[in-house]
């Protein structure tokens, strides 16, 4: 009888631990050490724009504090809009032409959609993404520095965090509190 506990109570604990260390149904665990480490700081950055996306009040949408500046809704479209085109041709290697949606003509749900999108996209290159594809480089557009297809992920998370900022900037010019930068 003692031993058939000790093996019952064997199995519960594996089966317990593999439950835990499997992702939930239906979710991808990234493939590689460099996936699994950035995956985390991509959630936060992405739960952080969103949280900004949603604080501006949809009347102030096509707020923009000059002239030459883009308006908030301007800055949420670039921002996932251009989330996925930047995986698209910097991790993945594809070949990819910009088609801007026209912010104006977008409601703020809309707009948060769009950004929802381009942040799904981009985690499902995380966690599907091979080691072999983030070892090759790619030479960057706007300054023709050659980088792994790894280091083109910071930067794609490095564009957003530029136009988030902005985007923050324009939520304290009415007023209006930002989301608390947490990490």
């Amino acid at each position: 009888m003692k031993t058939y506990f000790k093996k019952k109570e064997l199995l519960v604990l594996v089966c317990s631990i593999t439950f835990y260390l499997l992702p939930a149904q239906g979710e991808v665990a990234p493939k590689t050490a460099f996936t699994k480490m950035y995956l985390p700081v991509w959630q936060e950055a992405q739960k952080h724009c969103l949280e900004v996306a949603e604080t501006m009040p949809e009347a102030l949408y096509g707020y923009k504090p000059t002239e030459e500046s883009k308006s908030f809704a301007e800055q949420m479209v670039h921002i996932g809009y251009t989330i996925e085109l930047l995986t698209k041709r910097y991790v993945e290697g594809k070949t990819v032409k910009p088609n801007t949606p026209d912010a104006s003509q977008m409601t703020k749900d809309e707009i948060v959609t769009l950004l929802k999108k381009g942040f799904a996209y981009t985690t499902n290159v995380i966690n599907t993404i091979e080691q072999a594809q983030l070892d090759e480089t790619c030479v960057m557009y706007h300054s023709g520095n050659t980088v792994s297809r790894a280091f083109a992920l910071f930067y794609v998370q490095d564009h957003l965090t530029n136009h988030r900022a902005k985007a923050n900037l324009y939520l304290r010019m009415n007023n209006i509190e930002p989301p608390e930068y947490t990490w």
